[in-house]
């Protein structure tokens, strides 16, 4: 019985290690995130999907393609201090990536406090430079996959995702989820993909698969909609047509995965 103290001393000091970042909550509240920001996560679970991916405060992350900053406003406060953020933004050369990659870059000047160690990058088509080689512990993309395999260029992504990470570092991938059974040709029109493409892809990088978690999945997403994952929120594309029904359900239905490279 007298041993019973010390094992609950060792017991309480070990609890933490698995414990969500004491300052992220007080990130999640902070001013630097919009309100429109904080509304969605509830749909988005920035807490429990950075733990399930593995961040820690003193990893090199790269972040695919920040685009408005959704995560860098999370991310890059974190990471400040004893961590490394790159935001591999759209390529500069054509005139939407100028115009991502400019509004990017201003978001970031206008708030040098929680910014002003962030690292920007290129990404896009034949160009994927996004991180030196074997440098970063993780690269995280939300919600992009399908812009990849779209657009042409989905197997090289996943490449330079493997030569910018260490051996041991990992990739998480959040994206719309289409069901296994949906015809496959709906994956280049809907913005939904399928968790067995994704997979595949990874795979035929080099990496290997490491878990899956249900924490963005959402039951009513049916993810058949004639104008794809764009007719729920937030982007409405539908405008007001159909708006509360459509509000009922919700951000889509989501696949989150991990992988590591070996």
């Amino acid at each position: 019985m007298r041993f019973l103290p010390i094992v609950f001393a060792v017991i309480a000091i070990a609890a933490p290690a698995v414990a969500a970042p004491a300052d992220m909550a007080a990130i999640l509240a902070g001013p630097q995130r919009s309100e429109a920001n904080k509304a969605r996560d509830q749909y988005r679970h920035p807490v429990e999907t950075l733990k399930f991916f593995g961040l820690k405060p003193a990893m090199t992350v790269v972040e695919i393609t920040p685009s408005g900053g959704w995560y860098t406003e999370i991310l890059a406060p974190y990471l400040r201090d004893h961590g490394r953020y790159i935001g591999a933004g759209a390529w500069g050369g054509t005139e939407g990536g100028a115009k991502s990659v400019a509004k990017f870059k201003a978001k970031l000047d206008a708030d040098p406090a929680n910014y002003g160690k962030v690292e920007v990058t290129t990404f896009g088509k034949d160009h994927y430079d996004i991180a030196k080689p074997g440098s970063a512990d993780m690269v995280l993309t939300f919600r992009e996959i399908h812009n990849y395999v779209t657009g042409g260029y989905g197997p090289e992504t996943f490449k330079s995702f493997y030569a910018a990470l260490k051996h041991g570092g990992g990739l998480g991938v959040v994206e719309h989820r289409l069901p296994e059974n949906a015809p496959a040709n709906r994956e280049a029109t809907s913005g939904y993909m399928k968790v067995s493409t994704v997979k595949r892809l990874a795979e035929a990088a080099g990496f290997k698969f490491a878990g899956a978690s249900e924490v963005n999945a959402n039951p009513k997403d049916t993810a058949d909609y004639p104008d794809g994952v764009w007719t729920l929120p937030p982007t409405y594309q539908l405008g007001d047509k159909d708006r509360a029904k459509y509000a009922a359900i919700g951000e889509s239905d989501r696949m989150t995965l991990k992988f590591v490279k070996p």
